[in-house]
């Protein structure tokens, strides 16, 4: 049962109630900010470790080993690379165009699912991935989720929020957006460092 947390009247008119089924809706469309967040932060970790460019980009990895004195510029100068990358940017800004389309023809939360969906199906067609070219499709497919949520969720906050409380309301996308930028920081570092333990215990040799 929603709870009344607190109501006002202005000019006559009564203004919506913030009930726990309002605030419950809007912290989990919010959460549509993870998706951007986790995305962009998780891409410059990734992208920098050995075991990943060993597996998907072997060009790289061999200049990083054979030319530890060169900028990074250098060793990262890949247009495959630089493919994965972006395809995901490219891939979000058309989908927000699509989105608009949806978002006012089928209303906000059609638009949230389908960004929900895609990011799924990207989220598993890179975690299956053998090969780098199934990492960028998978990476559309990301950018595809990124885009539908960018567009919908912020203007479904603003929509679900009582007038006197929008923006306090409004500013949770930002909000989780952060909290997937810091997720996805303190993953990569802990990966990193599981590599680390495993190195010096001997477990993991120069060829694995």
């Amino acid at each position: 049962m929603a709870i009344l947390l607190g109501t006002t009247s202005r000019n006559g008119e009564q203004e919506g109630k913030i009930t726990v089924f309002v605030v419950l809706s809007c912290v989990v469309a919010a959460m549509g900010g993870l998706l951007y967040g986790y995305d962009t932060g998780i891409t410059g970790g990734v992208t920098s470790m050995n075991s990943f460019l060993k597996e998907f980009f072997p060009e790289i990895y061999q200049k990083e080993e054979e030319h530890t004195e060169s900028s990074n510029y250098c060793k990262y100068d890949s247009q495959l690379l630089t493919a994965f990358s972006s395809s995901l940017y490219v891939s979000g800004i058309i989908a927000s165009f699509l989105a608009s389309h949806i978002t006012g023809n089928y209303g906000r939360k059609p638009s949230m699912i389908t960004g929900g969906v895609a990011f799924l199906a990207g989220g598993i067609l890179c975690g299956a991935a053998f090969n780098v070219y199934m990492l960028i499709v998978g990476r559309l497919f990301l950018g595809v989720g990124v885009g539908f949520a960018n567009q919908s969720v912020p203007l479904y906050l603003s929509e679900m929020a009582p007038a006197r409380v929008r923006g306090a309301f409004s500013i949770g996308f930002q909000f989780s957006s952060s909290i997937g930028t810091l997720a996805a920081s303190l993953i990569n570092f802990g990966f990193e460092k599981i590599k680390a333990k495993l190195k010096d215990h001997g477990e993991l040799s120069e060829g694995d």
